[in-house]
């Protein structure tokens, strides 16, 4: 998500426009906090990628 998708509450006016304190505010915050986040498809990916890595280990264990 980013803040081209978000509303402010307080004027009604897309947050990326930053148009009241409020609005600039949480578009710094939402920038900073961005840059090291992860996605839910980065997260979903990892468990895949995980779940799999347990099955061949455990597959080389019995054999």
């Amino acid at each position: 998500m980013s803040c081209d998708d978000l509303v402010c509450a307080r004027c009604a006016h897309p947050v990326a426009e930053g148009r009241c304190p409020l609005c600039r505010a949480n578009r710094d915050r939402m920038h900073q906090a961005g840059l090291g986040g992860m996605t839910p498809a980065m997260v979903s990916l990892a468990l895949i990628v995980l779940f799999f890595l347990t099955l061949v280990l455990e597959h080389l264990a019995k054999g």
